[in-house]
């Protein structure tokens, strides 16, 4: 509620009596009616400031009038803040239609499960797109996700999911407002960010939320017609369990994938995933029939760079090598699997640290079990020193199974140097704050 002016009622009668003027022939100067003129006289109704304004010209009053009305009748409904403060925590809800709700929290509140008090807060609701407004928006969208994936290579999770996640409600938001006509191809992106973010929830080391994230894509991708990301989301499950040990739920994830999809590439990703399930019980003949099958499909499959954002790894410039050579260090053929990997990390750039990073810890790993320690331990320096950056849980079980190799070759001055950094890329993860309330 508005506060009203304690002087203004009885300066501005004082003014218009010294003036001559009777209530309404001032209220005919202003063009305000008489009888709202009267409240304000009486101190019943709060001025505006543009009564104000007018009162102080018809009265010849110099401004006088206007300076009895603070700067918060005048408009700025917030409180100022005596000096900004960078640690306040806030709060985004995003909503299914697109509205959100911000609130800022007071830091100095008090805690033991109070509601802290309320800084800020700010509702968002948007707009209906027009015809074609939406189609015109997506190019910018797909410009954002491949940006945010080439972002996934270079930070953790705790800086890209939080943008995967606004871009996903703002899409989702978008559809529900958007034309029929239009509202498919604003889903199908919907779905890819989300996807991403089930795969950034995967590196965060959050299994329940990759898991919903990965079906808030499926359920996406299903209301705009497709349903190819079902196919996908069985080969993200499938990685899941392979990283859990599971090399029977891998196996049958990875087949249903096979027998659900219709593109090649996810025929193809579908079948490496089954063989390094086979590969995790030492079933070498399972695994290299799957690797075969992966092989020729992926070789099949259409090109990358089409309208439609690729599922899957694309920063592996050979991601069938790399399969087959973990596929050969799980099978007990480390030998076999350095023969694989060979010089494939200095293929990849430099700027795509996570996939180096996943690269690397394989290779390092095969390079300890063939005895190369030097070699072992210069890439094992490397991928840690990434992994510091890109927070990375399952690269980081890559790194756990290096620690332990190279513990074998305790006083070996190369590996003493190496541990070190190790240890730090193990323990870069950072739990997240509580709930503010």
């Amino acid at each position: 509620m508005q506060r009203i002016p304690v002087w203004f009622g009885a300066e501005l009668r004082r003014r218009r009596i010294e003036a001559g003027l009777s209530l309404g022939e001032l209220a005919t100067l202003i063009r305000f009616s008489k009888g709202h003129l009267s409240k304000i006289e009486r101190g019943v109704k709060a001025p505006s400031h543009d009564l104000a304004q007018l009162c102080d010209s018809a009265l010849n009053a110099g401004g006088k009038l206007s300076g009895l009305i603070s700067a918060p009748e005048r408009g700025a409904t917030a409180t100022p803040l005596a000096e900004a403060d960078v640690t306040t925590p806030w709060t985004l809800r995003m909503h299914a239609g697109g509205e959100s709700d911000f609130v800022a929290w007071d830091p100095a509140s008090p805690g033991a499960g109070i509601m802290p008090a309320t800084l800020v807060s700010w509702s968002l609701a948007p707009p209906p797109f027009e015809s074609g407004e939406s189609n015109a928006a997506l190019p910018y969208f797909r410009n954002v996700f491949d940006e945010f994936r080439r972002m996934g290579q270079l930070f953790g999770p705790a800086v890209v999911a939080q943008l995967c996640i606004a871009a996903t409600s703002a899409l989702r938001g978008m559809a529900h407002q958007t034309r029929p006509a239009d509202r498919d191809a604003v889903l199908r992106l919907a779905s890819r960010f989300a996807e991403y973010t089930g795969w950034m929830a995967q590196e965060a080391g959050s299994d329940a939320a990759s898991l919903w994230w990965t079906e808030q894509a499926v359920q996406l991708a299903a209301d705009s017609g497709d349903d190819e990301l079902a196919a996908y989301a069985l080969v993200r499950r499938a990685e899941l369990a392979l990283y859990a040990g599971d090399s029977v739920a891998t196996v049958q994830l990875a087949r249903r994938a096979a027998q659900q999809a219709r593109s090649a590439r996810i025929r193809g990703l579908a079948a490496q995933r089954e063989a390094q399930g086979h590969a995790l019980v030492g079933d070498r003949d399972a695994c290299r029939r799957a690797l075969d099958r992966g092989a020729e499909l992926t070789a099949g499959a259409a090109p990358p760079g089409g309208e439609e954002p690729v599922l899957g790894s694309i920063h592996l410039p050979d991601l069938t090598a790399f399969v087959a050579g973990w596929c050969m260090h799980d099978l007990g053929s480390p030998a076999e699997a350095v023969t694989l990997l060979g010089d494939g990390l200095d293929a990849i750039p430099p700027e795509s640290r996570r996939a180096r990073a996943r690269y690397g810890a394989r290779l390092a790993l095969a390079l300890a079990n063939v005895g190369d320690i030097e070699q072992a331990c210069a890439i094992a320096e490397l991928v840690a020193s990434h992994v510091a950056l890109i927070d990375s849980a399952t690269i980081r079980a890559d790194l756990l199974r290096l620690s332990r190799a190279l513990n074998r070759w305790p006083k070996n001055p190369t590996v003493r140097r190496t541990l070190p950094h190790l240890a730090i890329g193990l323990h870069t993860h950072r739990a997240g704050p509580e709930n503010p309330a």
